[in-house]
């Protein structure tokens, strides 16, 4: 940076005739005291010092004023789904497809969905399950019920339409085919199985 020549300053302060200055060194003098002259025109910076002041001493707003301006602005909402909470939720829906339904109340079908509906006779049973293709055939996802105590044993499964084979499990061991069904085919253990077709419910 260039130092300022003296000769500005005397004549900044009156000490030296402006005319005895050279026309580039009165030309400086001229322009800085037209800055001078606006900002001690200048109202706002003035009042400035009082405002900072002043907006520095204002007590902070209270919680309830925070929580009531945080929920009146807009906020920016963010979810990370991760590989594990996806197959959780994934496994969560598949259950409540399987879940059976309530008869009083008619299920939700979606566009490719139908209502499958096992019955089977077991009079001394304790439970009664039903397995097959539709769940991999996991024992004790799919309860029948005997509300009646009549020995005839129900459940109301909504699945996506398809073929599919089944059996009953009875007190968790005796795998029982449903002799009621359609068709039978036999499978690799030398048992059958009862096959189940679900079809797209009438709307």
């Amino acid at each position: 940076m260039n130092p300022i020549d003296s000769r500005i300053h005397q004549a900044l302060d009156g000490e030296l005739a402006r005319e005895s200055l050279p026309p580039e060194l009165r030309l400086v003098v001229e322009r800085l005291e037209a800055a001078a002259a606006l900002l001690a025109a200048a109202p706002a910076l003035a009042g400035l010092e009082p405002r900072v002041m002043a907006a520095v001493r204002r007590p902070a707003p209270s919680r309830v004023r925070r929580l009531i301006r945080w929920f009146s602005a807009p906020q920016a909402v963010t979810f990370r789904v991760r590989p594990v909470w996806s197959l959780a939720l994934a496994a969560v829906v598949a259950l409540l497809t399987l879940v059976p339904i309530d008869e009083g109340n008619g299920p939700m079908l979606g566009e490719h969905e139908g209502i499958a509906q096992f019955v089977g006779r077991f009079p001394d049973a304790q439970t009664v399950h039903v397995v097959g293709s539709f769940n991999d055939w996991r024992t004790g996802t799919i309860p029948l019920e005997d509300r009646d105590h009549d020995g005839v044993w129900r459940a109301t499964v909504v699945l996506p339409t398809g073929t599919y084979e089944y059996m009953f499990v009875v007190d968790g061991e005796r795998w029982v085919t449903d002799r009621l069904a359609d068709r039978l085919v036999e499978d690799d253990f030398g048992r059958e199985n009862s096959i189940l077709i679900v079809r797209t419910a009438r709307r």
